[in-house]
């Protein structure tokens, strides 16, 4: 067993590593993410997550769900640490992860890796009071600055199941931490009228608001992006500044987040339900509305966005017809909260064709030779969310100190 396998399996069972071999995994990790652009290309299947927040054991409960490292590839969207009891334990198996198989963990920054939030939300506390100095929270935020900005999911499928007539039509599948099937939500053609009017002119169809653990997906009409286009992930949302992916692949990232700008954006601002862009309540960010979604998806070639940074109740909540997805997978936040958490699963097109499309902001381009299924093109990609609980109180130790809870982000 190498030292790495035996840092994987202290940290599994919830024990700090020595400062030594955190220098080291830090340092190693760092070599490897300097190689990675600002946004990261994955290929599906994915099971991507959103915030973490140090609370270790609901981690142990999403690898549970969702399954273990290498046998899923996982895609993070960011803040690991603040908040929960154990972000140093969190973070560090995160990053071993990375290091021990670096094509199944992606890991991008969300706004908690950062020097300034984790000084006063409990990162910094929790590294001093377990290692008696600074040195550890200083290697973790070096490596904080090497984190991508996002990723591009290619390939993923249009069915939940590729080859199981069953599935060809469901566009959202919602399942619980056991694998049963919640609640399955039907692909509308584009020549469907929308969920809205079929609402006021029948009284047999679907309630809006779906049944619980479907955030908001039960009133969309179906994705409208480009059907084989990709999925871009970010942890915040958009900015004014980038209307393009390749112009958050120019950003200078390697830095402390800054106060404005397009990084800061990228990791701060949330969708709203406004038109255009509006001032963001968090003091840094933007709030933008599903006129900016819609046209930033279809300059893009993307079906989706997918990002985190707000707690959702329900684990997940799609937004703008299916444009943008918000998914939270930190259970019960602050052990106070009673939400449940979410994954998102992304499967892959055997047929391949997805692979071929490449988001780089060129309008009007060549298909490539690749044809349209018959039938024409479908909308966006199937999406599986699996919504757990947090995990068994019994399952956890004691905490060493409450964090600081009167702030949500």
């Amino acid at each position: 067993m190498s030292d790495l396998d035996k840092a994987i399996a202290q940290l599994r069972s919830c024990r700090p590593i020595p400062e030594d071999q955190v220098r080291e995994l830090c340092h190693r990790a760092r070599e490897l993410l300097i190689e990675e652009g600002n946004v990261v290309t994955v290929t599906a299947p994915v099971t991507i997550c959103g915030d973490i927040h140090g609370q270790f054991h609901d981690l142990m409960e999403l690898f549970r769900v969702g399954g273990d490292v290498p046998d899923t590839n996982y895609l993070f969207m960011g803040d690991f640490v603040d908040r929960g009891f154990y972000s140093l334990e969190s973070f560090l198996l995160l990053l071993c992860l990375k290091v021990r198989y670096p094509d199944r963990m992606t890991l991008i920054r969300g706004n908690h890796e950062s020097r300034q939030i984790t000084t006063v939300y409990g990162f910094y506390d929790e590294c001093l009071r377990k290692y008696g100095s600074a040195n550890v929270w200083r290697y973790c935020c070096d490596v904080f600055d090497y984190l991508a900005l996002g990723a591009i999911v290619l390939g993923a499928s249009s069915t939940l199941s590729p080859g199981s007539p069953e599935d060809d039509d469901t566009e959202i599948e919602v399942c619980d931490q056991a694998g049963s099937i919640i609640s399955r939500f039907p692909r509308q053609s584009a020549n469907q009228p929308s969920q809205e009017k079929l609402d006021s002119s029948s009284k047999n169809t679907v309630d809006k608001t779906g049944p619980p653990g479907t955030g908001a997906s039960g009133s969309s009409s179906g994705s409208v992006g480009n059907p084989t286009g990709a999925i871009l992930c970010v942890h915040g949302g958009l900015s004014p500044l980038v209307d393009t992916v390749d112009k958050i692949r120019l950003i200078d990232r390697k830095q402390e987040v800054p106060h404005e700008g397009a990084m800061c954006d990228l990791l701060w601002s949330d969708p709203d339900e406004i038109d255009g862009w509006g001032l963001s309540p968090r003091g840094a960010g933007f709030l933008f509305g599903a006129d900016i979604v819609k046209v930033f998806n279809h300059r893009n070639d993307l079906s989706l966005i997918a990002r985190a940074h707000q707690l959702v109740m329900e684990g997940f909540k799609e937004m703008f017809d299916a444009s943008i997805v918000t998914v939270w997978s930190a259970p019960n936040y602050c052990y106070r909260c009673g939400n449940v958490a979410a994954v998102l699963e992304l499967t892959e097109d055997e047929s391949g064709t997805g692979i071929f499309q490449r988001t780089n902001g060129d309008v009007g381009r060549s298909s490539g030779g690749i044809v349209e299924p018959r039938g024409g093109p479908k909308n966006g990609p199937a999406r599986r969310y699996r919504v757990f609980q947090a995990a068994p109180q019994d399952s956890r130790g004691m905490p060493a100190k409450k964090p600081v809870a009167d702030y949500f982000l």
